[in-house]
């Protein structure tokens, strides 16, 4: 016998730990669970970073478990939310770790992925599945929650909350120029070859530069890899076309700047995600992830895409005959990524009509 779903659930738990550019992806379905219970109460359990990133968003009460205090931090979560007993568990997080987290959370019903889409045994740890959805967008995975519970209306919104002080931050970089964004790394994983090279990005700021006049601010976390890729795509560029700002801003001031940007170019990563939430035109750089599964969702015409390439090309294989999202694992695979087919996708975007991002830009805090 099937465990019931709540007809009106009234406290509705979301089990999302990470990472950056998933939770941008899930904010539409919380948007969908408010909209058809205006008065629900929403939990959701969240990582340390992504909570940093979202933090204000209306109408959710955060709890944060950081990853790295293990078992520890999971035994404090449990007793936080020791009294608290949830209508429903939306457990969005295919991870070992956080099936093992759920354990502790007193839920009347836990809503998992479906067998094929589990990773982790995550179906293990759940009473109800998801419907198949073969070649399903991470976004419509995480909408796929709350058709599951009945949800009709799933739009895409997001109003993500970008206070003042952000965007004070992020016009202290600019000083008010126009710009183009460029986050050149992604979070380093292993084997998980996702970046471009810092030839091609300079490139790229020289025709931003010359033909429109745009600076292109360089942004990224402080690792040494990311400072040394921005110094490396600095080196190769006019000192008056970039704004190196790697290392130097906030997660909201990074969205404030994302706001701000004509378009933002990245590879597989936060930024094109966030982009995306922001109403942000964004050309995301794809060829060892397939941008079908995880490319920024309102900007897929503007991907440069060589994943099926790479997939022929390291992997010996048609792409229609591996498992659907599997990643290209070859440090090469980003090379196919040409120059000219970034600059074509970036031109389409600058010359086109920016309605979409006026309507579309979440309104500031």
């Amino acid at each position: 016998m099937k465990h019931p779903l709540p007809a009106q659930p009234r406290h509705i738990a979301v089990l999302r730990l990470s990472a950056l550019g998933d939770v941008c992806n899930l904010v539409p379905t919380i948007r969908a669970l408010q909209r058809q219970w205006p008065s629900v109460r929403i939990t959701w359990i969240i990582g340390k970073a992504e909570h940093s990133l979202l933090a204000g968003l209306s109408g959710v009460e955060f709890v944060v478990y950081d990853k790295a205090s293990g078992l520890a931090g999971m035994r404090r979560l449990w007793r936080e939310l020791g009294d608290t007993r949830f209508d429903v568990l939306l457990h969005m997080q295919q991870a070992l770790r956080a099936s093992v987290l759920s354990l502790g959370l007193k839920a009347k019903v836990r809503v998992g992925y479906d067998k094929a889409r589990a990773k982790d045994a995550q179906h293990w740890f759940t009473h109800r599945q998801l419907a198949p959805h073969p070649h399903a967008h991470v976004l419509e995975s995480f909408l796929d929650f709350a058709r599951l519970l009945g949800v009709e209306d799933t739009s895409l919104t997001w109003d993500m909350p970008v206070p003042e002080t952000a965007f004070e931050e992020a016009t202290a970089l600019t000083d008010e120029a126009a710009y183009l964004l460029m986050s050149p790394c992604a979070n380093p994983r292993l084997r998980n070859f996702r970046n471009w090279s810092a030839e091609g990005y300079a490139a790229v700021i020289e025709h931003a530069w010359a033909q429109y006049g745009l600076k292109t601010v360089l942004t990224g976390g402080g690792s040494t890899q990311e400072r040394e890729m921005g110094e490396r795509i600095a080196a190769l560029s006019r000192p008056e076309a970039v704004i190196d700002a790697i290392g130097a801003t906030s997660l909201k001031g990074l969205l404030a700047l994302i706001a701000g940007a004509r378009a933002v170019i990245a590879p597989d990563s936060g930024p094109v995600h966030m982009a995306n939430a922001m109403g942000t035109p964004v050309v995301g750089l794809f060829a060892t992830t397939n941008p079908d599964r995880a490319a920024p969702y309102l900007w897929r015409d503007y991907v440069v895409n060589r994943y099926p390439d790479a997939v022929r090309a390291y992997m010996h294989r048609e792409p229609d005959d591996i498992t659907w999202g599997q990643r290209v694992r070859h440090p090469d695979a980003m090379t196919l990524i040409r120059v000219d087919d970034v600059v074509e996708r970036l031109d389409a975007l600058l010359v086109r009509p920016n309605d979409r991002k006026e309507e579309e830009r979440p309104d500031e805090a």
